[in-house]
């Protein structure tokens, strides 16, 4: 049981880390994977600021150490910029628990 439920997040875990270029590890590395399809998922809905949703269908999203980038690599088109991975991983979870609220 506990392994079945070990390879399915890990599986889970794999797709949602695709666009991911930063190491996730310990015991959060689900969970903030998660987040980051989450937001992914939001920008695709509402897109951000200055760039629309349809540039974010059609060039897809990164995350890096210092930028999510409206791309596949950090030398695309800045969404936002941070000073570090935690800074830009706070601010995927409090923006997804923003559009939570919003919708609910």
């Amino acid at each position: 049981m506990i392994k079945e439920l070990t390879k399915k997040l890990d599986i889970e875990f794999k797709d949602n880390k695709q666009n991911i270029n930063i190491i996730l590890k310990g015991d959060y590395k689900y969970y903030y994977a998660n987040q980051c399809k989450q937001f992914e998922n939001n920008l695709k809905k509402y897109g951000y600021g200055h760039i629309k949703k349809e540039d974010i269908i059609k060039n897809g999203i990164c995350f890096n150490e210092y930028s999510i980038n409206n791309g596949y690599n950090q030398y695309c088109r800045d969404i936002k910029r941070f000073n570090n991975k935690k800074e830009m991983l706070g601010f995927v979870v409090g923006y997804n628990q923003a559009i939570d609220n919003k919708v609910a």
